[in-house]
Parts: structure tokens; sequence; C-alpha cells
């Protein structure tokens, strides 16, 4: 869960994880944010951009690539590129959060879309609901790129239905010239010398989370003791708080309306090309991270079509184009030789933090509904 689907590049963050990643206001995207992430929802497009009417479900003929997932999500020129490579014409149809894509390809049975982008914790409904259909790797040239470090996950264990594009970890990223401490972690963001300057995103799981790290817990603890304590910790952080949206926040980093933020990947990479001396910090009590990744409906009209366009992102120079467009973490590794030596650093994980990323998982409704009454306390602490 990194950004909201505005945050991906589309309106949009959201949610984008960034989330609901799309209206992030990445440099890229929009790109996460998305969210990244900024763009109308629901509304289909072609590859040329030209809007079509809602409503109409997915053609079956052989020319034609059915694609969900949020807007904004590739640079034009990469789409154009698909269709005059493959001949395939892309049907470009968007969604605002995931929980929009799960609705329509639960009302369709799987059919209506040859391939879907979507958000980690939501396309392990998709499979449990089977939805989705197992992947024959051998038509995907280019599955030996992915970086082995963003499979395996919680979502798809034995990597049988998806094909990871794009991963984000939560940061902080700090002025220095604006700060008086050090911030190393996110127990620093507790320091008296930050109140009334610290902007953070909305997505509760993440800010919460970052109090249960705080504390040597799990982001995904069912102990509804720790999460209260959590909250309770949270209230302490309220005086610091100024701002707390998953819209544009970097734009609020970068005018100094605040001197520290928590933001999703897109976010940083949008705050840190626009103020190279801002700070980004992966924080000592670990990170949290969610990936975007794609899979093809278990009734898809033109699967061909989606394995096309599968391995065509898994290309190298492809991936690398579309990783610095959308402002995320590559998953691509054949990608990263291609990335401008200005982005390689915002896109790649720093060597050794790899093994301490945590990604953020469905939990039971007991510890979400906790969590849930403890971020509206904090936010009402807050005075947002």
């Amino acid at each position: 869960m990194d950004s909201p689907p505005e945050e991906k590049g589309y309106k949009h963050i959201t949610i984008i994880w960034e989330v609901n990643m799309k209206k992030t206001g990445s440099v890229l995207l929009t790109a996460l944010l998305l969210t990244v992430f900024l763009a109308g929802c629901g509304g289909e497009q072609d590859a040329s951009g030209s809007d079509r009417q809602e409503g109409g479900t997915g053609t079956t003929a052989s020319g034609q690539l059915n694609l969900f997932t949020w807007e904004g999500m590739f640079p034009q020129e990469l789409l154009d590129g698909f269709e005059e490579e493959t001949g395939y014409r892309i049907n470009y149809v968007n969604f605002d959060y995931d929980e929009t894509m799960l609705a329509k390809l639960e009302a369709s049975k799987g059919g209506d879309y040859d391939l879907v982008i979507a958000d980690d914790y939501i396309i392990e409904t998709v499979i449990a609901e089977e939805l989705a259909q197992a992947l024959d790797t051998s038509r995907i040239e280019n599955y030996g790129n992915i970086d082995a470090v963003y499979q395996g996950q919680f979502y798809d264990p034995d990597d049988q239905y998806t094909v990871p594009f794009g991963a984000g970890v939560q940061t902080i990223v700090y002025d220095p010239a604006q700060v008086d401490i050090t911030i190393n972690g996110y127990a620093d963001l507790w320091d008296e010398s930050l109140a009334d300057s610290i902007g953070i995103i909305a997505n509760y799981r993440v800010i919460d989370g970052l109090a249960l790290k705080v504390l040597g817990e799990s982001y995904n603890t069912e102990d509804l003791d720790k999460i209260k304590e959590a909250g309770d910790l949270l209230k302490d952080l309220a005086p610091n708080i100024r701002l707390i949206k998953d819209d544009n926040l970097q734009d609020d980093l970068i005018s100094g309306e605040v001197s520290a933020a928590v933001m999703y990947t897109s976010q940083v990479t949008t705050a840190k090309l626009a103020n190279p001396d801002l700070e980004i910090v992966y924080p000592s009590e670990g990170i949290g991270f969610g990936i975007m990744a794609g899979f093809i409906p278990s009734d898809a009209p033109n699967a061909d079509a989606a394995y096309a366009f599968l391995d065509y992102l898994l290309d190298a120079e492809n991936a690398a184009a579309y990783f610095e467009y959308l402002g995320y973490y590559s998953t691509n590794v054949a990608a990263n030789d291609y990335l401008s030596d200005d982005m390689k650093d915002l896109l790649t994980i720093p060597e050794g933090y790899a093994t301490d990323m945590e990604m953020i998982q469905n939990i039971g409704s007991e510890a979400e509904q906790l969590h849930s009454t403890e971020w509206v306390e904090f936010k009402t602490a807050a005075g947002q």
C-alpha cells in the first residue's frame, strides 16, 4: 500500500499506496501516487488519449488490448511504441480505486479486461476469488528481468499470477536547512524541535504503522493492545503535525510549508528532483513497502495481447522509460542499467535496505477497526 491511486500518476496520486496512489504530483507521472499519480476516473481512453464512453465492455477483437488500471500510468510514447511494434490497439480503461476495479472484475466474472495493474492487497482478493489466471511464463521472454526482491510476496507467494510493475516505500524526507536535528528514523519525528512542521500522508495503516515500528512491532500485528499503544503514541506526535494529506504533499515540502514529511515514493522523487538538498531517510526501525502488479483476468477476451504487453513492459529499455515517468522503484533489474544518472538513486532501493522491508497486508476486521478508531482520534488531536 504505497499510495493512493491518485498518486500513481493520474490525477493521479491515489492510493496511491502511491495509493490509492495517484494524485501525488510526481514529476514523472503526473505521475502514487500514486499516486501519482492524477486523472479522471472510470472513463475509457484509447492509446492516443482520446476519451471513450464509459460503460461498454471490452471487445474480443484479436487486434485489441483491453488495459485496466489507473490513469496516467504510462508515457504516451510507450503506448504508441507497443501499438507500432505489435499491431495491437490499446483500449485504456481507468479506475479510481482498487476497490472499484475489484467490483467491476467481479461483475464481469473475470472478463472484459485483458490486463489489470493494481495494488498488492487487492490482488490477494482477486486471486482468492479465482478472478486471475495462472501465467504461462514461457510466453514472456523478458520474465527473467524481474527483480526477485519483489517476488514471492504475500499476495502471490509462488509468483503464479502476477508481474510486479513498480514498488513504493514510505520514507521520511526533510530539509536540513529548516531542521535542527539529524533525522534517522521514525522516532525522531517526536522531537520537540519539529513542532507544527511535519507533513504526513493520509494512509492510516502507514501512519499507525510507523508508531508500531517505533514500538518494535509489525505493521500487521493483530494484537489489539499493541495497536492501542501505537495510537496513544501517535497522539503524542500530534503537536508536531502541520498537514495530513495525500495530494501533492511534496509541494508543501518544496515550498517550506513543512520542513519534514512522510511521503509516497513518487512524491519523494518529485521533491528530490526539485530540491536536491533534501535528505531522504530510510527509517532505522524498518521500511514499509507496497507493490503494483499486473495480472491477466480469468476470462480475459484477449490474453495473447496481455502477454505481448507484459513482455513489452519487461523489456529493459521500455521498463526504464516507464519507471522514470512513474517515479516508483524499479522492479526490473535489467532496467536499472538504462535509468538516467539523476534518476537511478531515486528509483532503486539502496544496497542493504531490501532485507529491512515489510509489506503492509490485509488484517482482521477487529484490528482494522481499531486502527480506524485510533486514526480518527489522532487526526482530531492534530487539529485535522
